[in-house]
């Protein structure tokens, strides 16, 4: 049930939006009543927050084998195809975990675990590749918001199907979004 209340509720909020999204609708999709919702869920928030972790935990059981990759600068680019593809291969999830403007009342959910152990994941492996003698004298905080802030204007721009401004060139949506990654690790590379 809680399954089912999940995946309607990922529907209705990319239709609708999370403002016009409500317990009402969703239990109406599933056919159930929205007391059946109340029995899994409180409100709104914690549906949503439930779908921000789910998609979460999919983006990082993705990148789980990296951590065998030896060399910290090579799992980074890898982390960051992980990323592009995840993108590519979910665009529901990603426009929910991070384009979707939703005003959830972060007091109730305080812990958001998946999204923070991910933001981890990439600051340690910043961290290891200036123990490595890469980016030296940048700072792990920022670096990370750059290489996180760079990879989602292209995943956003192509999830939102906004690379076809590009149409006159003639390239292919997902070789734009390849050769973009290309050119930020190229430029990664030179840090």
């Amino acid at each position: 049930m809680r399954s089912l209340i999940l995946d309607a509720a990922r529907s209705i909020f990319l239709e609708k939006g999370y403002e016009q999204t409500s317990i009402r609708n969703i239990a109406e999709r599933i056919e159930y009543s929205p007391g059946t919702i109340y029995l899994y869920f409180k409100e709104k928030d914690d549906i949503f927050h439930a779908l921000h972790e789910e998609g979460f935990s999919r983006m990082l059981e993705q990148m789980q084998p990296l951590q065998f990759v030896s060399d910290p600068f090579e799992r980074l680019k890898a982390m960051g195809r992980v990323y592009m593809e995840f993108a590519k291969n979910n665009k529901d999830f990603y426009d929910l975990m991070f384009i979707m403007q939703a005003p959830m009342k972060m007091e109730k959910n305080d812990e958001w675990v998946m999204g923070d152990r991910t933001l981890g994941y990439l600051k340690q492996v910043i961290s290891e590749c200036m123990a490595t003698g890469r980016f030296q004298g940048r700072d792990v905080n920022f670096l990370s918001f750059t290489i996180w802030a760079s990879l989602h204007g292209m995943c956003a721009l192509y999830c939102r199907e906004r690379c076809q401004a590009y149409h006159d060139e003639h390239i292919e949506h997902t070789a734009l979004l390849n050769g973009g990654f290309q050119n930020f690790v190229d430029m990664l590379e030179k840090l």
